[in-house]
């Protein structure tokens, strides 16, 4: 109960926090209904550096999701251009997180990282297909335990101001590791081969536990 309530915080919240809470203070000092409404943001602070413990299915069979949020478009679209895919056919599942999803990224399966491509851009709303083309992102190319390719990509949002990506190129990771996290409302677009979806738009995703795809 403790740890749903307090969750674990991830290590870019701390500075976030520490702001907001030294402003929560000050303001109390001067007037109890300004002091409350900054009481209100530190706690959303919190919470939205949130980094609660997942427990992923473990099977390599399975792609989990790799955010918490509403998965906003499933499509069969060519690989991104900038990673040379553009001629080749993949099934992409975009998640859109809004302000009150935790942020924290992870893997939807065990495996090797390939490639990390960072590209700028702009800061259109995130739940707009064209995010995907002209928005700041960052490319996570992996290979899993199966052999398959997976693009992941971190999509910066309308508010978003930095994407942050923990993991190194030739690092292999567990399914369900955090590998980054977005600030402030973003998405998260994986593509992928191979794999029958089971999940439908406007479905609620959990990062690390809800599973998108089984292998054929």
């Amino acid at each position: 109960m403790i740890d749903l309530m307090f969750p674990k915080l991830h290590k870019e919240g701390y500075r976030f926090l520490a702001i907001a809470s030294v402003i929560t203070f000050i303001l109390f000092l001067i007037s109890n209904f300004f002091g409350l409404l900054s009481f209100a943001l530190t706690v959303w602070v919190y919470y939205f550096f949130r980094d609660p413990e997942r427990f992923p299915i473990n099977d390599e069979n399975y792609l989990l999701s790799p955010a918490d949020g509403t998965i906003s478009q499933i499509t069969e679209i060519n690989g991104p251009v900038e990673l040379g895919l553009e001629n080749k056919k993949y099934t992409r599942v975009s998640i859109f997180m809004n302000i009150f999803n935790c942020h924290v990224n992870r893997v939807p399966s065990s495996g090797k990282i390939e490639k990390i491509y960072y590209k700028p851009g702009k800061y259109l709303n995130a739940s707009l297909n064209k995010a995907s083309d002209e928005n700041e992102r960052n490319y996570v190319i992996m290979k899993n335990t199966n052999g398959d390719e997976l693009v992941l990509v971190q999509i910066a949002g309308l508010i978003a101001r930095r994407i942050v990506c923990e993991i190194k190129e030739n690092e292999e990771l567990k399914q369900g590791s955090v590998f980054g996290i977005i600030r402030f409302g973003s998405r998260v677009d994986l593509y992928f081969e191979n794999y029958k979806i089971l999940v439908k738009v406007n479905q609620k995703t959990i990062s690390g536990e809800t599973i998108l795809a089984r292998k054929v």
